[in-house]
């Protein structure tokens, strides 16, 4: 605008802006807007000029133009040349003031099209703008917003909004919208809404205020606005966040659905969102600095709480110090908040608590931790509201994260302890176990408090510790247990009374405390190196608390002092004090204060023995004891010497284990009794024994096991028992064995037993002389031990096994073995190992000693025995200790050689496997406790042997312990021996070693265990160390088969009790290391032997793997490559065992793997899994399934981009999808085909960018798929539909929904989200391929439907390929069969045609509206084309609409209802007014039509006749131009051969007359007559069909043209006509039936008799009256003879009609009696010839439509006559011969219109009558 006046001077340009004024001033109304539109930018523009002249006159102009424009808002101004003046760079700034205001006008008078247009050009570069204007020209912006865009927004808009690229643009726009949803209208106290500060209101309002519907509508089109513009969703985030806030519930609505949809990927730990988020929260009003105006206040409360939700998720937010401050504070104490955010804000404490950094911390910690605990002082002690308790729960975890975060805050005092216990005391039960937390929590910040704290907490977790409240017991000891180590004495002593509480979880924890818990049972080694305090410090400390301990008077009869449980656990953990203090203090020193800690702790262990207390308490004090006696025996033998009555009254104690205790302690004490005082106390003991017969049980037990011990004791006292004591002690206990029960005969041979560990027993007297002890009671132990009581038995063997230790008598030790070898057909284990321990002792060499056994808590060798604990090779014989070497050899040799002989030569290759079993306990038994011995040393050969034997037993007993016995008879061999016994063992399992042995079948052996056949016929674990010896041989190292048994055991049986017996831990930690230099051949295969089917090699070789691998997962990264390698070779095994094995390995191996750890392997696993999963076994199936579904989730994890990079994930694709294509999907089994098909989606889904690479193989296979895929049922139903009553374009309507719900459908539309140019490329090529030769209804379709989609998704980029594309689909429309199929190519082709060229679209469209001249498939596919065209690209196609609207008439008239029926369809769709279309296209439609009539196609002729027909109807005289052309060709077309449907010619000669006859008269008067020459030609064909067509054109013809001379020429031919159809009626009637087959023949070729009435009646109609009179003759023959009863009822009707029509027209004549026309005679012959006629056919035909047409028809008739007669034309006759027939019939009528009819005709007759007489 400015260059248009930069040339003018000032002057001329005044003269200019006055001329415009005075223009503007003489202007009109109407032509304002247009002046307006010119001389509004070019006078404001002229305000850059300085001259004040030019100026003033500006200011008039505008001031005019304000007075003219102001009131009428119908007067638009020129917006968009406003704009554009106020956007040029050099507008000076009055111009842009001035524009800003006429733009603000013109905004309000555009329409809405060009204000949505134009609003997103005014929001680029606003930033650039003055503060001032920003602020209008948003409000103008929202404004168009919310009345345009409130509901939705069109895609041309939301591109141009997408255009704003500026960020500083976006961030204005956004940060106003912002201000606009916070915007609410002001409240009556004034001031600002909450969020906003006064200005920002001000800024949103302008000068008028916002109504709530305004409101309404502009917040739901900025919401609309901003989701379209893409923006970041950082940025966006507080409007969504402000809109679910809002009062209308419509923007809340809208709110919700775009948070979630648009901000799952926000960062909450951007710190500028976060300051925003920030001060939305606290708004600005407390800063100082501020002006006040510009001050915002905080949000509302519902923003607050969708804000705090934000925070709670945000780690920048808990650091973002003051605002976290200012925030909680705000939430707690703010003003009008609420309690939900005050929970919140204790929600927000914990997280800040939990998520700030420690510098922070340090800052806020405090404050916080104020606020916090005066929020909780300010509830009360139980809150019943539901948030307030969620508050304090918060609350609570808060301090408890502040407590670990910041400890130095609470350890300088204990008040915050205080104040949570008390919680605990008072908090309801909802709360506490958060408070329970906290407290636990809390402890950990007193770790390091001051010792004056400490000193306190103590005191206060021991007053704790005993409260009412099981949370604040659990809270004291749970403190006791970490704040305070295990050296701490007072919080052990808290635990001890924890140990005792109703409270599992307290008790467990105590125990714990303790080191006593379940999982803590350790070897005297690790209690050792565990810190426990001294025993004297624990001694004193709970002497302190009791002092009452010290008491020891009438020890038994007090009460007990602490719970039961409290004194168990209490005597345990002093035991491990004391065993420590032992160990260090190597406590032979013996200190004064040690001794007495000692005395201190045996009065606690007697106050223990208390009646009050448990029978575990009694059990465990006196076991306690024992302890205590076998490190220092002397002292507790000189405690107790003193105090042998009260161990006598424990003799009676009802717990078996109290009177064993009872009874040993009794023995040590003897030792410190003199020689008489112990003879006294046997000599007591016996006699109590004698005399107990009637005692109780478990007096009898407590004294014989007593005089056991106490003799035994003595024996190895020197001097010792006299010989005569001794002698009466074995004849007591002797009685007792023969004479009682099994468990006291038991325990008096268990006395033995402790006596010949002492002494040889010497032979007995009796009345029948001397035997040996044996001998006489051979008996009665052979029936015991023969019985069902195990204990005894046990207590039996061992006791022989003791007794024949320095026995000299080669009779007991023969009748000692025979004794224990009666027990090999044992089933009971504990039996057979007992018996083992017996012959062990029997053989000599047994690692313990007999005090060991009498002064200790000795049980059994194999829970005492730790020989094979000890280092193998560097322990020293301790033969020194060993029993049975001190003499008596001679003996033990013949001992010896008896067990051997029996072992080998009978029990070990027994036909009895219960005696191979039993053989076999027995000599692991010897192997392991005489191993050291020579004797062993030399049978180890045979042992191992047997060993190898054994180990294929199916008895599991007997080969577990075969197979330890192997190990330790490697452990126990020298080097050659070792080689050796590899060699055999090997040979052995492998069965290429020859047995010197074998076991003899006899007729009872039992081969297989009862029902295993059909099983595992090896039995047992054989397969377990077949594995072992194949394993160990295929790494070429045999002899490691020892490790890989040793390692197989190990843990197995430290479960059980004989696995303790032979405690492997030692050979294992040996095995393990051997093999370690084996590693990389091993841990492949123990991988794969993991998960072997069968559960004992699972577990051997899971044994193994945890003996060898310290760190699992280290060393399986290590070795990783490896191990895959040998699954994926195993997996093609032929053994089903290592198929399943090493797929279900693969599954578990390849979880959580990195793409460079599995990439080589990857296409292997995915083969491996298909080829497992087709596998012919079921359990392979089921294991390749499982890895299947792992490398399932390891791909699609490798090939997400958003946990993949990028450059990995398109490795993995490129590695699996092309096998997953060709393998997977198109593989044969059901399984692996669906399995690749829901990899393959998924792959797709989230594999991004990285699967273009990829997307032509993809998508060719999705589509081929959904055919190739399809259940082939539906293909079966598609082919027999029709016999089925099925419509086949509904079966294939369902089809194609049902594919397009599919998996496969899925993925391909994932796969066009990702097309870009370089794809296309080779993309289109494959989808041209397919589109030609693709197969099934699914592909097709689906190929089609693709296209479409790809089209609307790239845009101009497939430009390059539609040349290509549309040739190759109109090909496939015009050729496919399938309607289906058919429409979906059609539709691809609609969408291309938008980015084609106009020589291609033009092309196409011709091609297309040429397709309607063919075939009928062709038809269809013109429709389709046209239909998806309209639809589709209606823009497009309205410009061919002159080639096009031809085509879609002229089809609706095909002769195919389908056809037709489409174009009708899409004639409705397109066209608004048919009249209107058909007059715009005539010119085109005619020559079409034309084209058709000419053409040699019947069809084409027919259907060109129907168009000409519908045109005529509808455009009427508006044809009349283009007759002649159509009359030409209609003309041609009906003389010549009569083909089907030739009458539809006729039909539309008939209407182009009837329409058109003025202009073809006045063309040419003479066509006239052509036409009716070639209409009445055609009357006389003999077709019936086109014959009446003919008829009803010259009909119409006739009354078209009304020509009087047509009478003349056509009645002579229709008499004619009808004289013929007389004749052919007589003949038919005269046959009367004899020949019906010539009657229908006749009938067939007769004129249509009705159709010529109809003609004659036309005729008469426009005739002149003297030619009627000249034909009147032959007028009235036709009318009688077509009344003649033989003439059907319809042609009468229309002869009725016709009389009419003659009597209308004599009635005309009659006016006109000057013009001398006679028609008296035809008037009497109607009246007197015909009437009589009509009255017959009303007597004759019964039909009330024949009445009332001949009552009507005689009317007319009897009307004429009496006007004729009026006129003076006759003579009025007095005899009317039909008139009594009249009347009969009027009598008679029921019809009444027909009778009033009647009775109309009678009474003019009458009044002739009358009037002539």
């Amino acid at each position: 605008m400015a260059s248009t006046t930069s040339g003018k001077s000032d002057e001329e340009i005044e003269e200019m802006l006055d001329r415009m004024l005075t223009r503007l001033a003489l202007c009109d109304e109407p032509k304002l807007e247009n002046l307006l539109s010119k001389l509004l930018p070019l006078t404001i523009s002229s305000l850059s000029r300085s001259s004040s002249a030019v100026r003033t006159k500006v200011m008039e102009i505008l001031s005019h133009v304000n007075k003219r424009v102001k009131h009428q808002q119908h007067i638009g101004l020129p917006l968009e040349e406003l704009w554009q003046l106020y956007m040029e760079n050099n507008a000076a700034l009055m111009v842009r003031n001035f524009c800003i205001v006429y733009v603000e006008m013109a905004f309000d008078r555009v329409t809405k099209e060009k204000k949505e247009n134009i609003a997103p050009t005014m929001i680029a570069n606003i930033s650039e703008l003055p503060s001032q204007h920003q602020d209008i020209i948003l409000r103008m912006v929202l404004k168009v917003i919310g009345e345009c865009h409130s509901s939705q927004i069109s895609d041309e808009i939301a591109a141009k909004y997408r255009l704003i690229n500026e960020p500083q643009d976006k961030e204005m726009f956004v940060e106003f919208c912002l201000h606009m949803l916070l915007y609410q209208p002001p409240s009556a106290s004034g001031g600002s809404p909450p969020g906003l500060s006064v200005s920002q209101s001000n800024r949103v309002m302008g000068k008028t205020p916002l109504s709530h519907d305004m409101l309404l509508i502009r917040k739901l089109g900025l919401l609309n606005v901003v989701d379209v513009m893409e923006l970041p969703v950082e940025l966006v985030y507080p409007l969504y966040v402000a809109a679910c806030a809002d009062r209308h519930e419509p923007v809340i609505k809208r709110g919700e659905e775009l948070l979630k949809k648009k901000t799952s990927g926000v960062n909450l730990d951007d710190p500028k969102l976060i300051n925003r988020l920030f001060l939305l929260f606290n708004g600005s009003v407390g800063a100082e600095h501020i002006a006040a105006d510009s001050r915002v206040n905080p949000g509302n409360p519902a923003l607050r709480v969708r804000l705090m939700s934000a925070f709670c998720r945000s780690v920048t937010a808990a650091n973002s110090f003051p605002s976290t401050l200012q925030c909680i504070f705000g939430c707690i104490y703010g003003n009008g908040t609420t309690s939900r955010l005050k929970q919140l804000g204790m929600e927000f404490t914990v997280w800040v608590f939990k998520h700030a950094k420690i510098d922070q911390l340090k800052l806020m910690g405090p404050v916080i931790l104020s606020g916090v605990l005066k929020s909780l002082d300010g509830y009360t002690g139980s809150e019943s509201d539901s948030i307030a308790r969620e508050t304090k729960t918060f609350a609570f975890q808060a301090i408890g994260l502040l407590a670990k975060r910041l400890p130095q805050l609470f350890r300088d005092k204990i008040d915050m302890a205080v104040r949570l216990f008390n919680a605990l005391k008072v908090e309801s039960l909802s709360i506490r176990l958060i408070v329970q937390e906290a407290t636990n929590s809390l402890a950990i910040a007193y770790k390091d408090a001051p010792v004056t704290v400490l000193n306190e907490l103590e005191s206060l977790l021991l007053e704790n510790s005993q409260v009412e409240q099981g949370e604040v017991r659990f809270c004291a000891v749970r403190w006791a247990t970490t704040l305070f180590d295990s050296q701490h004495c007072p919080s052990r002593f808290i635990c001890m009374l924890g140990a005792s509480d109703t409270k599992l979880d307290i008790r467990e924890m105590a125990l714990e405390g303790l080191f006593l818990g379940k999982d803590q049972r350790r070897s005297t080694t690790e209690s050792i190196n565990l810190k426990h305090p001294k025993l004297a410090d624990m001694l004193n400390y709970i002497v302190r608390q009791q002092p009452q301990l010290l008491e020891s008077s009438e020890i038994r009869e007090e009460r007990l002092l602490f719970p039961s449980q409290t004194y168990v656990a209490a005597i345990r953990f002093l035991l491990q004090c004391f065993e420590v203090d032992v160990e260090q203090n190597t406590a032979t020193e013996r200190t004064p204060e040690f001794v007495s800690s000692l005395g201190n702790m045996c009065l606690l262990l007697e106050h223990a023995m208390a009646y009050d207390g448990s029978v575990d308490l009694h059990a465990t004090a006196s076991k306690a004891l024992i302890k205590i006696g076998s490190h220092f025996p002397e002292m507790l033998a000189s405690r107790y010497a003193i105090r042998v009555p009260w161990l006598k009254q424990l003799l009676a104690h009802v717990d078996l284990d109290t009177r064993e205790c009872a009874a040993r302690l009794l023995g040590i004490a003897s030792c410190g009794l003199p020689i008489s005082a112990a003879s006294d106390l046997i000599n007591e003991l016996i006699s109590s024994v004698k005399g107990s017969g009637k005692s109780r049980f478990e007096i009898q037990h407590g004294m014989i096991c007593a005089l056991g011990y106490v003799t035994a004791n003595c024996l190895l006292r020197t001097p010792t028992v006299t010989n005569s004591l001794f002698q009466n002690t074995l004849n007591c206990l002797v009685d007792v064995v023969n004479s009682e029960t099994a468990t006291l005969a038991s325990v008096a041979m268990q006395g033995l037993g402790h006596i010949g560990l002492c002494s040889p027993l010497p032979k007995l007297d009796h009345d029948s002389g001397t035997d040996d002890v044996l001998t006489l009671l051979r008996e009665k132990l052979s029936k015991v031990l023969s019985g069902d009581d195990i204990k005894a038995t046990q207590r039996i063997v061992l006791s022989l096994g003791h007794m024949c230790v320095k026995e000299s008598s080669s009779t007991i030790i023969s009748d000692a073995l025979d004794l224990i070898f009666s027990l090999a057909r044992s089933k009971v284990e504990d039996v057979l190992f007992a018996g083992g321990e017996a012959l062990s002792f029997l053989w000599g060499g047994v690692p313990v000693t007999t005090d060991m056994i009498l002064k200790t808590d000795y049980t059994s060798l194999s829970m005492t025995s730790n020989y094979l604990m000890a280092d193998i090779s560097s322990a020293e014989p301790m033969t020194s200790r060993f029993i049975g070497i001190e003499g008596n050899e001679e003996y033990h040799v013949l001992a010896r050689d008896m067990i051997t002989k029996k072992l080998f030569d009978g029990l070990l290759y027994s036909t009895k496997k219960e005696e191979r079993c039993s053989g076999t306990v027995w000599l692991v038994s010897l192997t392991m406790y005489c191993g050291r011995h020579p004797s062993i040393q030399k049978l180890l050969p045979d042992i191992q042997e047997a060993f190898s034997h054994l180990i294929g037993e199916q008895n599991e007993l007997t080969q577990e312990l075969a197979s330890q016995g192997l190990s330790i008879v490697y452990e126990l061999g020298d080097a050659s021996m070792k080689k050796n016994l590899v060699n055999a063992l090997v040979g052995t399992l492998t069965g290429t070693g020859k047995r010197k042995r074998a076991v003899k079948l006899a007729e009872d052996t039992e081969v297989f265990q009862e029902g295993s056949i059909g099983g595992t016929l090896s039995g047992g674990k054989l397969s377990t160390y077949k594995e072992l010896c194949s394993l160990a041989n295929e790494m070429g190292q045999p002899d490691l088969v020892y490790k890989f048994m040793d390692l197989a055991n190990h843990q197995a049986s430290l479960n059980s009790k004989r696995g303790a017996a032979f405690g492997f831990s030692k050979i294992a930690k040996l095995a393990g290391d051997a093999l370690q230099p084996y590693l990389r051949q091993l841990v492949p295969r123990l991988v794969r032997y993991q998960y072997d089917p069968d559960k004992n090699v699972q577990d051997a070789m899971a044994h193994i793997w945890k003996s060898l691998v310290a760190d699992s997962k280290k060393t399986i990264d290590e070795y990783l490559d490896l191990i895959i390698e040998d699954l994926l070779v195993q997996c093609g095994s032929r053994l089903w065992r290592s198929r399943e094995s090493s797929c279900l390995a693969l599954a578990d191996l390849i979880q959580g793997r990195k793409f460079d750890q599995v990439s080589k392997h990857l296409k292997n696993i995915w083969t491996a899994a298909f080829r497992a999963m087709d596998d012919i076994k079921e359990t392979v199936r089921t294991s390749g399934e499982r890895l299947c579904r792992a490398v399932t989730s390891l791909t699609l994890r490798l090939c997400d981009i958003s946990l993949t990079e990028i450059t990995d994930a398109r490795k993995a694709m490129d590695i699996v999808l092309p096998l997953l294509l060709t393998d997977g999907i198109m593989s044969k089994v059901d399984d692996i085909r669906k399995a690749s098909i829901t990899i393959v989606t998924k792959l797709a889904k989230g594999a991004g960018v990285a699967i273009r690479p990829h997307l032509s193989e993809l998508v060719v296979c999705m589509l081929e798929s959904l055919s190739s895929l399809e259940d082939q049922g539906l293909n079966y139903v598609e082919r027999h539909a029709e016999n089925a009553g099925i419509q086949t374009e509904k079966l294939e309507n369902l089809r194609i929904s049902i594919a397009k719900g599919s998996p496969l459908w899925e993925t391909l539309n994932m796969c066009i989200e990702v097309v870009d140019e370089q794809s296309l490329e080779q993309l289109i090529p494959r989808l041209s391929q397919l589109v030609r030769s693709g197969v099934g209804l699914n592909t097709r379709v689906g190929v089609a439907s693709f296209i479409s989609l790809l089209v609307q998704k790239v845009g101009d980029s497939i430009k390059p390929f539609t040349s290509t594309l549309l040739r190759l689909l109109f090909v496939a429309v015009k050729e496919e069969r399938s309607a289906a199929s058919k429409r979906a190519f059609a539709n691809a082709c609609a969408f291309l045609i938008k980015f084609a060229a106009p020589s291609q679209v033009h092309k196409l469209i011709e091609q297309t509206a040429a397709l309607h001249t063919g075939d009928r498939n062709s038809q269809i596919a013109c429709a389709f084309l046209l239909k998806s065209y309209a639809s589709t690209s209606s823009d497009i196609l309205t410009g061919y609409y002159a080639t096009v609207v031809p085509v879609i008439f002229l089809s609706r008239f095909e002769d195919d209802k389908n056809v037709s029926r489409l174009y009708e369809d899409l004639w409705e769709e397109n066209m608004t007014s048919e009249r209107l279309t058909l007059q715009l296209y005539i010119g085109e439609i005619v020559t079409l039509i034309t084209e058709g009539i000419a053409s040699s196609s019947w069809a084409s002729k027919r259907k060109a006749a129907k168009a000409i027909v519908k045109l005529c109807e509808v455009l009427e005289e508006s044809v009349s131009s283009y007759h002649q052309v159509l009359l030409t060709s209609l003309m041609k077309e009906v003389p010549g051969r009569i083909w089907e449907g030739k009458e539809d010619i006729l039909e539309a000669l008939s209407a182009l007359c009837t329409s058109c006859h003025t202009a073809i008269s006045a063309a040419d008067p003479a066509i006239e007559n052509d036409i009716l020459s070639v209409v009445t030609s055609a009357c006389n064909k003999k077709v019936n069909k086109f014959r009446d067509a003919a008829f009803r054109c010259l009909d119409k013809v006739l009354k078209a043209f009304k020509n009087p001379d047509f009478f003349g020429v056509v009645f002579p031919l229709l008499f004619e006509m009808c004289n013929g159809a007389f004749i052919s009626k007589q003949g038919s009637s005269s046959l009367n039936g004899t020949d019906k087959t010539e009657t229908r023949e006749t009938e067939d070729t007769s004129v249509p008799h009705d159709k010529i009435i109809e003609c004659i009646t036309s005729c008469v109609i426009l005739a002149r009256l003297n030619d009627i009179i000249k034909w009147q003759k032959d007028l009235v023959h036709v009318y009688l003879n077509s009344l003649a009863p033989a003439i059907s009822w319809i042609v009468k009707v229309s002869v009725f009609t016709s009389i009419k029509e003659l009597c209308s027209r004599i009635s005309e004549g009659l006016k006109d009696m000057d013009q001398g026309v006679d028609v008296s005679s035809l008037v009497i012959e109607l009246f007197y010839s015909v009437s009589p006629k009509v009255i017959d056919c009303i007597s004759i035909i019964k039909i009330a439509q024949v009445h009332i047409a001949a009552s009507e028809c005689l009317d007319e008739v009897t009307k004429l006559y009496r006007d004729f007669t009026r006129a003076g034309g006759a003579q009025v006759q007095v005899e009317v011969g039909f008139k009594t027939e009249l009347v009969h019939q009027w009598e008679i009528e029921r019809n009444e219109q027909a009778k009033s009819l009647m009775k109309n005709c009678i009474d003019i007759i009458d009044s002739l009558q009358n009037k002539s007489l």
